[in-house]
């Protein structure tokens, strides 16, 4: 009788406690928010990449507009300017087209006319000697000039050599590039001006000795003419 009464007591008394709480684990959901973590820090990997990327991009295309440090344009320009004073500096036969025909016409005819006397004729042969010198004067200052040059281009082309291999982006290559093929234009035009120089001191020397044959045959025509005579006279070998 008191066994059955204490057990009725201790149901009663279990029935009126509140109930204990279990945490319930649910696998799917727990899949499902693992898989969006992962997502989720997949995306955030990108980005990183993404922002890698473009700090690169950035950093490349800084590179690319850095400029070269080494300029050969005015090392360049100095070496055509000298050149080119030269040429200016030229005496004799002028390289002006207009000048040069007039002074041709009046120094290499094609024929002495017989009111030019043999005076004239002289002073002509002496300038067209001077206009053949000076010419040769020219093309002699040239060819020194040229061969200083050669030292300080071997310099300048193993700088820019060395500048374009070393171009750390797309300016400074270019630029290096842009420098070596003006060097390259440099040297193309001190050559033209070389075998201009050249010419013109073969052509004045053509010319030069074109007029004597003309003088030659003008004296002999006025000799045969009997214009210019041969007065023999004495001569006195021993003072008396």
């Amino acid at each position: 009788m008191k066994t059955r009464l204490a057990l009725s007591l201790a149901i009663a008394l279990g029935l009126s406690q509140p109930a204990a709480a279990f945490t319930v684990f649910d696998p799917s959901n727990f899949a499902q928010n693992l898989l969006t973590a992962i997502r989720t820090l997949e995306q955030i990997n990108n980005q990183i990449r993404q922002l890698q990327n473009e700090a690169q991009m950035l950093s490349n295309d800084a590179k690319n507009l850095s400029g070269l440090d080494y300029n050969a344009s005015a090392q360049l320009r100095s070496t055509l300017a000298t050149t080119a004073r030269l040429i200016q500096q030229a005496q004799g036969v002028a390289y002006e087209v207009s000048q040069a025909d007039a002074t041709f016409a009046r120094l290499y005819p094609q024929a002495y006319a017989g009111s030019v006397s043999g005076n004239q004729m002289a002073v002509d042969a002496r300038e067209r000697w001077n206009n053949s010198l000076q010419a040769l004067r020219t093309t002699l200052q040239m060819q020194a000039q040229a061969a200083q040059n050669f030292a300080a281009d071997e310099s300048m082309l193993t700088e820019l050599v060395a500048q374009s291999q070393g171009a750390v982006g797309h300016l400074q290559a270019t630029q290096a590039t842009n420098q070596l093929l003006a060097l390259q234009a440099r040297q193309a035009i001190q050559a033209q001006q070389l075998q201009v120089t050249q010419g013109r001191a073969e052509a004045v020397e053509q010319a030069r000795n074109v007029a004597a044959e003309e003088r030659a045959r003008e004296v002999r025509r006025r000799f045969d003419n009997g214009s210019t005579r041969y007065t023999p006279q004495s001569v006195n070998f021993y003072g008396r």
